[in-house]
């Protein structure tokens, strides 16, 4: 797809973009000059994040500050676009929420979080979009799944469950959308520097000990995201270690990798 159109730049809608991978993936496309549509809870983090992004890139940034895990919230930002007339060329899902620990230990209200935002929020989302973008003939969607996607979890249950689900969507949408004009990407990146994994680990300091080399960087993961994602690629698995792990849980069979998972999970818990 190219950066830019007879009338207008593309225009790049990014949820959860107010730090950590979905702000480096803003980044990533301000630098090509696309328009950006900002959306996540903190409002103050937006306008910060627009600010810059203008006066470096010199481009036009929408700020929408929405609760995603709300019923309407997606369909409600695609009217206020509509009116202003702003088609979105790319669709990057990215808000998510993680809770680390033992299943049984986490209220019932915070699994359900997860579930409201991780996979509620984000079909909402590609129910709201989609649909515009076959209409049209064009588009892009880049869904932030997780290496949790290709195994289970135990200590990241619900998490793993829910990122499975964007995983599975994301293929079997990619195949229904073939030759229609619209790639739907998944990108799978594994433990990464964020806020979020900074909160987790403040909870649970075994987390804080992780060797570096299997912590990625927010930058490295979103640059790799947005290649897959203009590419058309439908996985994107960010990193020699992840790449690996990634293949060796296609081979496993199902049970040892329940077992493997299992003994490396309980141990963080």
């Amino acid at each position: 797809m190219s950066t830019a159109r007879s009338t207008a730049p593309l225009t790049a809608l990014i949820t959860g973009a107010s730090s950590g991978i979905g702000e480096a993936l803003a980044r990533c496309f301000a630098r090509e000059g696309y328009r950006l549509v900002l959306v996540a809870r903190r409002e103050g983090a937006l306008h910060a994040l627009a600010e810059a992004l203008h006066a470096e890139h010199g481009i036009h940034v929408d700020v929408f500050p929405a609760d995603l895990t709300r019923r309407g919230a997606a369909a409600a930002l695609a009217t206020a676009l509509r009116r202003k007339r702003r088609p979105v060329d790319v669709l990057v899902n990215n808000a998510g929420v993680l809770e680390q620990g033992a299943f049984s230990n986490i209220a019932a209200e915070r699994h359900q979080e997860l579930i409201d935002l991780n996979v509620s929020g984000l079909t909402a989302m590609l129910s709201a979009f989609v649909p515009p973008m076959v209409a049209r003939g064009s588009g892009r969607i880049l869904n932030v799944a997780s290496m949790a996607s290709f195994q289970p979890v135990p200590g990241l249950a619900t998490y793993a469950a829910t990122k499975a689900y964007v995983l599975s969507l994301t293929e079997s949408l990619a195949e229904e959308l073939r030759d229609s004009g619209v790639s739907v990407t998944a990108l799978c990146p594994g433990i990464t520097a964020t806020a979020m994994m900074s909160k987790a680990a403040a909870h649970n300091v075994k987390l804080s000990t992780l060797p570096d080399f299997l912590v990625g960087d927010a930058d490295a993961v979103a640059a790799e995201g947005y290649r897959a994602c203009l590419a058309g690629e439908v996985i994107a698995v960010p990193g020699v270690v992840n790449q690996a792990a990634a293949l060796a849980a296609g081979a496993t069979p199902k049970w040892l990798l329940r077992r493997i998972a299992g003994a490396v999970g309980r141990s963080v818990i």
